[in-house]
């Protein structure tokens, strides 16, 4: 009995459990719960250095980005983030269309897949206000020559 008392207080502590059965035996009633996570990334939009943007100029970037990688964002344009990566990379990801709620709002989210990557042609940025934008891909910035 007191297995069952404790499974009703862990519903009632956490919304996303779930009691799927029940099954009572001669003395032991047992509970089978399922417990739903999900995962959301905040990422605060910080004063990155501004660079001119003839001192920086993109190539080819990779399909996806490790999430734990990205340091740092900035907003410098609707239709792109600029992100710091881990070993002081700079990658931009350009958005299929503009994604106005990015400026207005400092940060944005990020919802992980299991890989544990945000991907070009699959994932999305999530603006704040709750607009989403598409990332269309990825692009290495490097210093201009």
């Amino acid at each position: 009995m007191t297995f069952f008392l404790l499974a009703g207080a862990l519903v009632t502590l956490t919304p996303q459990a779930s009691v799927a059965s029940v099954r009572t035996t001669d003395s032991v009633e047992l509970a089978q719960l399922s417990f739903r996570s999900r995962v959301v990334v905040r990422v605060q939009t910080s004063s990155l250095s501004v660079v001119p943007a003839a001192a920086l100029r993109e190539k080819k970037g990779p399909r996806c980005v490790q999430i734990e990688d990205i340091l740092a964002a900035g907003v410098l344009a609707r239709t792109s983030v600029d992100l710091v990566l881990r070993g002081g990379y700079r990658m931009r990801a350009r958005f299929a269309a503009s994604c106005p709620g990015l400026d207005y709002y400092s940060g944005f989210y990020l919802v992980p897949s299991a890989d544990g990557k945000i991907c070009a042609d699959r994932d999305a940025i999530r603006d704040r206000a709750g607009g989403e934008c598409a990332i269309d891909k990825f692009r290495k910035l490097i210093a201009a020559r």
